[in-house]
């Protein structure tokens, strides 16, 4: 997921914002979720479900780790995939920014 953001920063945004995430990432000022062994039978059954969107392991990564934390708050750029799908512990997570 950290190769995802720091690509997505660094195309999007440009190479300052991905120094200053790596940064921030190395100062313990983000905490790296891991995706946990039981989180990936949940992947593959959303890329599954959303196979149309299509939705990829990453952004399903994301929603697997939100249901085991029960987090219904997500910061994403990536609006098109996590508008659409639904999570199994909230009717639709809230995105940031």
């Amino acid at each position: 997921m950290i190769t995802e953001v720091v690509y997505l920063l660094s195309t999007r945004v440009g190479t300052e914002a991905e120094i200053r995430f790596i940064g921030d990432v190395a100062a313990g000022n983000l905490i790296v979720e891991p995706v946990a062994a039981g989180d990936w039978l949940r992947i593959a059954e959303l890329v599954g479900t959303y196979r149309d969107l299509p939705l990829g392991a990453v952004d399903a990564s994301v929603i697997a780790a939100a249901e085991r934390l029960d987090v219904n708050q997500v910061a994403t750029l990536d609006r098109r995939h996590f508008t659409v799908v639904r999570p199994a512990h909230v009717a639709a997570l809230s995105l940031v920014p």
